[in-house]
């Protein structure tokens, strides 16, 4: 029921409730407005979650965690703004970096392994997440591994794992076509990686 039909059927029966009625035409241009100013509200309420916010609606989020853009796009900035959050709320421990990672990359805690390297390097741990994870949200593997470097505790270094499967294709491309997989990642597999904080500047964005 749309605002105009819940206007007429307020009306006393003393009054023509035929939508061609003056009063039906009268009560509709309010009818017309209240209706623009409810999507706007219900965008706002929207726009609340960091999940459908964009632009600058997605900025003032940020701003508002210290979280600044840089050249990040709208589903990158949301990653660093998530991730900002739960670094806010974070104690250091192992159980609660896998927590902020699983919220980071909106996937379930089973899905990220922390093994510490204390007996090659007394304070260092090794993250392991799937490459699957960072391509469905457009997050480059040195973006990520820099990222976890902010949320460990301060001093400790995180090396991170990408993991993946890896094969050639099984068909003959041309050299213009040349590569393992293709678009959707369907043939030929995944890609691993490994990321190593060693001499790598900060996340500039």
């Amino acid at each position: 029921m749309n605002a105009l039909q819940k206007m007429l059927r307020r009306l006393t029966d003393n009054y023509s409730k035929d939508p061609g009625s003056n009063v039906s035409k009268l009560l509709n241009i309010a009818a017309t407005e209240i209706e623009e100013l409810e999507e706007t509200a219900d965008k706002i309420r929207l726009w609340r979650d960091i999940d459908e916010a964009e632009g600058v609606t997605l900025d003032r989020i940020g701003h508002n965690v210290q979280q600044w853009r840089g050249q990040a796009t709208d589903p990158v900035y949301r990653i660093l703004i998530k991730s900002k959050i739960a670094r806010n709320l974070s104690d250091g421990s192992i159980n609660t970096i896998i927590e902020v990672l699983a919220i980071t990359l909106d996937t379930e805690p089973e899905n990220i392994a922390i093994s510490e390297l204390w007996e090659t390097e007394p304070a260092a741990i090794q993250v392991d997440v799937p490459t699957a994870l960072l391509n469905e949200v457009g997050f480059s593997f040195t973006q990520f591994g820099r990222l976890v470097n902010r949320i460990v505790a301060a001093g400790v270094r995180a090396n991170v794992l990408l993991q993946g499967t890896f094969e050639f294709s099984d068909t003959l491309v041309t050299d213009a076509e040349a590569g393992f997989s293709d678009e959707q990642q369907e043939i030929g597999g995944y890609l691993g990686a490994v990321y190593d904080p060693a001499d790598d500047p900060d996340l500039p964005i």
